[in-house]
């Protein structure tokens, strides 16, 4: 009787990862340590978006975290990617998350510093470029990725995390069913 639930539970994750949307179909490493499976976040609205300390639009890390405490329970994921392309990312991942975690109160999952841009830009940054026909063109870029996989709908950095088009395009992704999963 219990190598049948073992199987089955062997089986589960590869399961997930076979039904998992190409877009998400990525591991990246984690701020402080560890990784981030974004196939865990397959079937919700994930928020990406590519950031850096020492910017002008640094600010919107406190209106992301408060999209995302408002909207987790419903689905919603933000994950953000601290990068240096853009000339405006500190150098170590403590001082990165410094400005993340101590001084915006983030509480969504943060990848390491990646390249969002040009040849060396993460696998996952280039699936989101093609899919929306949009690359970052500067940080704090936002991506929206549907449930299923299938649209990444592109904002420009300018555009506040609570900004009206950006809650329309993701209010129809929300699960008012849903329960909210551990994430980072």
């Amino acid at each position: 009787m219990k190598r049948p639930l073992l199987a089955f539970l062997l089986a589960v994750p590869y399961a997930a990862l076979a039904t998992c949307p190409p877009v998400l179909n990525h591991r990246v490493p984690a701020l402080l340590g560890g990784h981030i499976d974004l196939c865990a976040y397959q079937g919700r609205p994930v928020l990406v978006v590519n950031t850096a300390s020492e910017c002008g639009f640094t600010p919107q890390f406190s209106k992301l975290e408060a999209v995302y405490k408002q909207y987790e329970a419903l689905g919603l994921v933000v994950v953000g990617f601290p990068s240096n392309d853009f000339h405006q990312e500190k150098a170590s991942a403590e001082d990165i998350s410094r400005v993340c975690y101590a001084n915006y109160g983030v509480t969504f999952p943060m990848a390491g510093k990646v390249h969002v841009t040009g040849d060396d830009a993460l696998p996952f940054f280039k699936a989101l470029s093609a899919m929306s026909g949009q690359k970052p063109r500067w940080n704090f870029y936002k991506y929206l990725v549907s449930p299923d996989g299938n649209r990444v709908t592109p904002f420009s950095s300018p555009t506040e995390p609570d900004d009206p088009a950006l809650i329309k395009a993701l209010q129809p992704y929300l699960n008012f069913k849903s329960k909210p999963i551990k994430t980072g």
